[in-house]
Protein backbone atom coordinates (compact mmCIF):
# COMPACT_ATOMS: atom_id res chain seq x y z
CA UNK A 1 0.00 0.00 0.00
CA UNK A 2 1.60 3.45 -1.05
CA UNK A 3 1.91 5.87 1.92
CA UNK A 4 -0.48 8.36 2.55
CA UNK A 5 1.11 11.73 1.68
CA UNK A 6 -0.67 15.43 2.36
CA UNK A 7 0.73 18.43 0.87
CA UNK A 8 -0.11 21.15 2.61
CA UNK A 9 0.49 24.57 0.81
CA UNK A 10 0.92 23.36 -2.87
CA UNK A 11 -0.44 26.69 -3.84
CA UNK A 12 2.95 28.56 -3.38
CA UNK A 13 4.43 26.38 -6.57
CA UNK A 14 1.91 27.68 -8.64
CA UNK A 15 1.79 25.37 -11.17
CA UNK A 16 -1.16 24.04 -13.38
CA UNK A 17 -1.88 20.98 -14.34
CA UNK A 18 -0.33 17.38 -12.78
CA UNK A 19 2.67 16.95 -14.51
CA UNK A 20 4.83 18.67 -12.40
CA UNK A 21 3.58 16.58 -9.34
CA UNK A 22 3.62 13.22 -11.19
CA UNK A 23 6.79 11.75 -9.65
CA UNK A 24 5.22 12.28 -6.47
CA UNK A 25 1.83 10.66 -7.21
CA UNK A 26 3.83 7.86 -8.53
CA UNK A 27 5.32 6.94 -4.89
CA UNK A 28 2.32 7.87 -2.69
CA UNK A 29 -1.02 8.55 -2.23
CA UNK A 30 -0.75 11.94 -2.74
CA UNK A 31 -3.70 14.82 -1.23
CA UNK A 32 -2.62 18.40 -2.34
CA UNK A 33 -4.04 21.50 -0.70
CA UNK A 34 -3.47 24.80 -2.17
CA UNK A 35 -3.14 26.26 0.64
CA UNK A 36 -3.70 25.47 4.34
CA UNK A 37 -4.19 28.11 7.64
CA UNK A 38 -1.45 28.31 10.06
CA UNK A 39 -3.51 27.31 12.93
CA UNK A 40 -3.09 23.61 15.07
CA UNK A 41 -6.59 22.55 14.58
CA UNK A 42 -6.46 23.08 10.57
CA UNK A 43 -3.30 21.28 10.19
CA UNK A 44 -4.17 18.41 12.33
CA UNK A 45 -7.08 17.88 10.88
CA UNK A 46 -6.00 17.53 7.01
CA UNK A 47 -3.10 15.54 8.40
CA UNK A 48 -4.49 13.16 10.70
CA UNK A 49 -4.25 10.04 8.59
CA UNK A 50 -0.88 11.65 7.22
CA UNK A 51 2.73 9.75 7.20
CA UNK A 52 4.15 12.36 5.22
CA UNK A 53 3.52 15.63 4.97
CA UNK A 54 5.09 17.83 2.75
CA UNK A 55 5.11 21.67 3.41
CA UNK A 56 6.81 25.07 2.81
CA UNK A 57 5.68 27.48 5.25
CA UNK A 58 3.04 25.83 7.13
CA UNK A 59 4.52 25.11 10.92
CA UNK A 60 4.69 22.27 12.93
CA UNK A 61 5.17 23.26 16.72
CA UNK A 62 5.85 20.10 19.46
CA UNK A 63 2.33 20.24 20.16
CA UNK A 64 1.19 20.14 16.36
CA UNK A 65 3.52 17.18 16.23
CA UNK A 66 2.82 15.51 19.28
CA UNK A 67 -1.12 14.96 17.87
CA UNK A 68 -0.34 13.20 14.74
CA UNK A 69 1.10 10.11 15.89
CA UNK A 70 0.88 8.41 12.42
CA UNK A 71 3.36 10.88 10.38
CA UNK A 72 6.88 9.63 9.59
CA UNK A 73 8.56 12.57 7.53
CA UNK A 74 8.14 16.51 7.39
CA UNK A 75 10.07 17.13 4.05
CA UNK A 76 9.82 20.98 3.08
CA UNK A 77 9.02 22.73 0.20
CA UNK A 78 12.30 24.73 0.82
CA UNK A 79 16.02 24.91 2.14
CA UNK A 80 14.88 27.17 5.21
CA UNK A 81 13.15 24.90 8.26
CA UNK A 82 12.97 27.30 11.29
CA UNK A 83 9.30 26.99 10.95
CA UNK A 84 9.27 22.72 11.66
CA UNK A 85 10.57 21.86 15.79
CA UNK A 86 13.35 19.57 14.32
CA UNK A 87 13.96 18.26 18.05
CA UNK A 88 10.62 17.42 18.95
CA UNK A 89 10.52 15.73 15.93
CA UNK A 90 13.23 13.71 16.43
CA UNK A 91 12.01 12.82 19.76
CA UNK A 92 8.86 11.22 17.86
CA UNK A 93 10.85 9.79 15.61
CA UNK A 94 9.64 12.19 12.51
CA UNK A 95 12.48 12.81 10.11
CA UNK A 96 12.64 16.19 8.65
CA UNK A 97 14.31 16.40 5.03
CA UNK A 98 15.01 19.90 3.29
CA UNK A 99 16.33 20.29 -0.57
CA UNK A 100 19.05 22.77 -0.46
CA UNK A 101 20.49 24.76 -3.14
CA UNK A 102 17.54 24.29 -5.63
CA UNK A 103 16.76 28.64 -5.47
CA UNK A 104 20.54 29.57 -5.22
CA UNK A 105 20.45 31.10 -9.38
CA UNK A 106 17.06 32.53 -9.05
CA UNK A 107 17.83 33.94 -5.40
CA UNK A 108 21.23 35.47 -6.43
CA UNK A 109 19.64 36.90 -9.88
CA UNK A 110 16.87 38.60 -7.74
CA UNK A 111 19.43 39.90 -5.12
CA UNK A 112 21.52 41.39 -7.71
CA UNK A 113 18.22 42.85 -9.70
CA UNK A 114 17.38 44.75 -6.28
CA UNK A 115 21.12 45.88 -5.85
CA UNK A 116 21.09 47.51 -9.35
CA UNK A 117 17.42 48.94 -8.35
CA UNK A 118 18.01 50.86 -5.52
CA UNK A 119 21.63 52.01 -7.34
CA UNK A 120 19.83 52.93 -10.77
CA UNK A 121 15.88 53.26 -9.43
CA UNK A 122 14.63 51.88 -13.49
CA UNK A 123 11.51 50.81 -12.15
CA UNK A 124 11.04 54.64 -11.06
CA UNK A 125 12.18 56.53 -13.99
CA UNK A 126 9.87 54.34 -16.44
CA UNK A 127 7.12 55.44 -14.42
CA UNK A 128 8.18 58.89 -14.22
CA UNK A 129 8.31 58.65 -18.10
CA UNK A 130 5.08 56.74 -18.87
CA UNK A 131 3.24 59.31 -15.95
CA UNK A 132 4.65 62.32 -18.71
CA UNK A 133 7.61 63.43 -16.85
CA UNK A 134 10.06 63.42 -20.09
CA UNK A 135 6.96 64.95 -22.07
CA UNK A 136 7.47 67.72 -19.62
CA UNK A 137 11.28 68.39 -19.11
CA UNK A 138 12.94 70.83 -20.75
CA UNK A 139 16.18 68.52 -21.30
CA UNK A 140 17.65 65.73 -23.00
CA UNK A 141 17.51 63.67 -19.78
CA UNK A 142 16.54 63.87 -15.90
CA UNK A 143 16.70 61.56 -13.22
CA UNK A 144 14.79 61.23 -9.79
CA UNK A 145 18.30 59.74 -8.09
CA UNK A 146 21.74 60.01 -10.09
CA UNK A 147 22.44 56.32 -10.71
CA UNK A 148 25.13 55.26 -9.02
CA UNK A 149 28.08 53.36 -9.56
CA UNK A 150 29.30 49.60 -8.15
CA UNK A 151 32.53 50.35 -8.61
CA UNK A 152 32.90 53.08 -6.42
CA UNK A 153 30.63 51.18 -3.77
CA UNK A 154 31.28 48.31 -0.68
CA UNK A 155 28.95 45.62 -0.77
CA UNK A 156 28.90 43.73 2.68
CA UNK A 157 27.42 40.15 2.68
CA UNK A 158 26.42 39.01 5.69
CA UNK A 159 27.03 35.40 5.33
CA UNK A 160 28.93 33.41 2.54
CA UNK A 161 27.31 30.13 1.76
CA UNK A 162 25.76 29.32 -1.56
CA UNK A 163 23.91 31.64 -1.97
CA UNK A 164 26.12 34.22 -0.78
CA UNK A 165 28.60 33.05 -2.80
CA UNK A 166 27.29 33.34 -5.93
CA UNK A 167 26.08 36.96 -4.97
CA UNK A 168 29.80 37.77 -4.54
CA UNK A 169 30.43 36.28 -7.70
CA UNK A 170 27.93 38.05 -10.33
CA UNK A 171 28.97 41.26 -8.13
CA UNK A 172 32.57 41.30 -8.69
CA UNK A 173 32.41 42.32 -12.60
CA UNK A 174 30.92 45.38 -11.51
CA UNK A 175 34.07 46.55 -9.88
CA UNK A 176 32.80 46.86 -6.60
CA UNK A 177 34.87 45.78 -3.04
CA UNK A 178 33.69 42.92 -1.57
CA UNK A 179 33.58 42.37 2.60
CA UNK A 180 32.01 39.62 3.64
CA UNK A 181 31.15 38.30 7.69
CA UNK A 182 30.31 34.75 9.12
CA UNK A 183 31.31 33.60 12.17
CA UNK A 184 32.58 30.56 10.14
CA UNK A 185 34.55 32.34 7.58
CA UNK A 186 34.45 28.74 6.19
CA UNK A 187 35.56 29.48 2.27
CA UNK A 188 36.13 33.26 1.19
CA UNK A 189 36.72 34.15 -2.31
CA UNK A 190 40.33 34.95 -3.79
CA UNK A 191 40.25 38.08 -5.06
CA UNK A 192 41.95 41.26 -4.59
CA UNK A 193 38.66 43.09 -3.95
CA UNK A 194 37.48 40.60 -1.42
CA UNK A 195 37.90 40.68 1.94
CA UNK A 196 36.26 39.23 5.64
CA UNK A 197 35.01 42.18 8.37
CA UNK A 198 36.24 41.33 11.57
CA UNK A 199 33.10 41.62 13.42
CA UNK A 200 29.72 42.60 12.21
CA UNK A 201 29.18 45.60 13.56
CA UNK A 202 33.04 46.07 10.81
CA UNK A 203 30.85 45.18 8.26
CA UNK A 204 27.88 47.57 8.80
CA UNK A 205 30.05 50.47 9.51
CA UNK A 206 32.26 50.21 6.49
CA UNK A 207 29.45 49.06 3.62
CA UNK A 208 27.78 51.14 1.31
CA UNK A 209 25.36 48.30 0.48
CA UNK A 210 24.71 44.91 3.33
CA UNK A 211 23.05 42.11 1.60
CA UNK A 212 21.54 39.05 4.13
CA UNK A 213 22.46 36.14 2.68
CA UNK A 214 22.37 34.09 6.38
CA UNK A 215 19.90 31.37 7.74
CA UNK A 216 17.52 32.31 10.40
CA UNK A 217 19.07 30.48 13.76
CA UNK A 218 17.47 30.64 17.38
CA UNK A 219 19.94 33.14 18.84
CA UNK A 220 20.14 35.70 15.35
CA UNK A 221 16.14 36.69 15.18
CA UNK A 222 15.94 40.47 14.50
CA UNK A 223 19.88 41.01 14.99
CA UNK A 224 19.62 43.81 12.06
CA UNK A 225 18.69 46.16 14.71
CA UNK A 226 18.83 50.32 15.40
CA UNK A 227 22.21 49.56 16.82
CA UNK A 228 23.52 47.94 13.40
CA UNK A 229 21.66 50.12 11.20
CA UNK A 230 22.79 53.26 13.10
CA UNK A 231 26.13 52.52 12.50
CA UNK A 232 25.84 52.58 8.51
CA UNK A 233 26.94 55.63 6.43
CA UNK A 234 24.51 57.85 5.02
CA UNK A 235 22.45 57.45 1.89
CA UNK A 236 23.45 53.51 2.46
CA UNK A 237 21.29 50.09 0.96
CA UNK A 238 19.95 47.50 2.84
CA UNK A 239 18.98 44.26 0.76
CA UNK A 240 17.11 40.90 2.49
CA UNK A 241 16.52 38.06 0.50
CA UNK A 242 17.37 35.63 3.01
CA UNK A 243 14.39 35.51 6.57
CA UNK A 244 12.06 38.61 7.38
CA UNK A 245 12.88 37.85 10.68
CA UNK A 246 16.42 38.50 10.56
CA UNK A 247 15.56 42.38 10.71
CA UNK A 248 13.84 44.25 13.54
CA UNK A 249 11.42 45.93 11.09
CA UNK A 250 10.01 49.13 13.72
CA UNK A 251 13.98 49.78 13.79
CA UNK A 252 14.44 49.90 10.21
CA UNK A 253 11.55 51.90 9.59
CA UNK A 254 13.17 54.52 11.63
CA UNK A 255 16.80 54.04 10.17
CA UNK A 256 15.09 54.79 6.62
CA UNK A 257 12.90 57.90 7.81
CA UNK A 258 15.08 59.55 9.66
CA UNK A 259 18.63 58.30 8.50
CA UNK A 260 20.90 57.35 8.09
CA UNK A 261 19.40 54.20 4.97
CA UNK A 262 18.68 55.79 1.79
CA UNK A 263 16.98 52.91 1.01
CA UNK A 264 15.97 49.22 1.43
CA UNK A 265 15.11 46.13 -0.96
CA UNK A 266 13.50 43.28 0.73
CA UNK A 267 11.99 40.14 -0.68
CA UNK A 268 10.79 38.87 2.90
CA UNK A 269 9.08 39.90 5.78
CA UNK A 270 8.69 38.65 9.22
CA UNK A 271 5.35 37.90 9.02
CA UNK A 272 4.04 36.89 5.31
CA UNK A 273 1.89 37.45 4.26
CA UNK A 274 1.81 41.18 4.82
CA UNK A 275 -0.82 42.56 6.91
CA UNK A 276 -1.88 45.67 7.00
CA UNK A 277 -0.47 48.77 8.70
CA UNK A 278 2.98 47.16 8.00
CA UNK A 279 5.62 49.74 9.05
CA UNK A 280 7.37 49.41 5.54
CA UNK A 281 4.93 49.11 3.28
CA UNK A 282 3.62 52.61 2.23
CA UNK A 283 7.52 54.24 2.65
CA UNK A 284 8.80 55.83 -0.49
CA UNK A 285 12.23 54.24 0.45
CA UNK A 286 10.97 50.37 0.70
CA UNK A 287 11.44 48.95 -2.58
CA UNK A 288 9.68 45.17 -1.70
CA UNK A 289 9.22 42.04 -3.56
CA UNK A 290 6.74 39.48 -2.45
CA UNK A 291 8.58 36.82 -1.43
CA UNK A 292 9.71 35.82 -5.10
CA UNK A 293 13.45 35.73 -5.23
CA UNK A 294 12.97 32.12 -4.97
CA UNK A 295 10.27 31.22 -7.81
CA UNK A 296 11.92 30.99 -11.21
CA UNK A 297 10.38 28.14 -13.02
CA UNK A 298 13.37 26.16 -13.45
CA UNK A 299 13.90 26.54 -9.54
CA UNK A 300 10.76 25.51 -8.70
CA UNK A 301 10.85 22.13 -10.98
CA UNK A 302 14.13 21.49 -9.20
CA UNK A 303 12.43 21.81 -6.09
CA UNK A 304 9.82 19.25 -6.99
CA UNK A 305 12.47 17.37 -8.07
CA UNK A 306 14.40 16.40 -5.29
CA UNK A 307 11.45 16.53 -2.69
CA UNK A 308 9.80 13.68 -4.53
CA UNK A 309 13.97 12.19 -4.49
CA UNK A 310 13.45 13.03 -0.51
CA UNK A 311 10.50 10.69 -0.56
CA UNK A 312 11.80 7.98 -2.29
CA UNK A 313 15.05 8.09 -0.57
CA UNK A 314 13.07 7.84 2.96
CA UNK A 315 10.68 4.79 1.54
CA UNK A 316 13.40 2.99 0.37
CA UNK A 317 14.97 3.29 4.05
CA UNK A 318 17.84 5.49 3.11
CA UNK A 319 16.81 9.46 3.98
CA UNK A 320 18.82 12.37 2.38
CA UNK A 321 18.95 16.48 3.05
CA UNK A 322 17.58 15.17 7.08
CA UNK A 323 18.01 18.31 9.14
CA UNK A 324 16.83 16.53 12.24
CA UNK A 325 19.38 13.57 12.46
Amino acid sequence: MKPKVVILDAGTLDFSGEEPWAPLAELADVTRHDHTEHAQEAIVERCAEADVVITNKVPFDAATLEALPQLKLITLLATGYNNIDTAAARERGITVCNVPGYGNESVAQHTLALILELCNRVGDHAMSVRDGGWVRSLHICYWLQAPRELAELTVGLVGLGEIGRAVAERLLPYGCRLLAFTPSKRRGLDHPRFAWAGSMEELFEQSDIVSLHCPQTPTNAGFVNADLLARMKPGSYLINTARGTLVNEADLAKALQDGPLAAAALDVIAKEPMQAGHPLQNLPNVYMTPHLAWASEPARLRLLTVTADNLRAFLAGKPQNVVNA
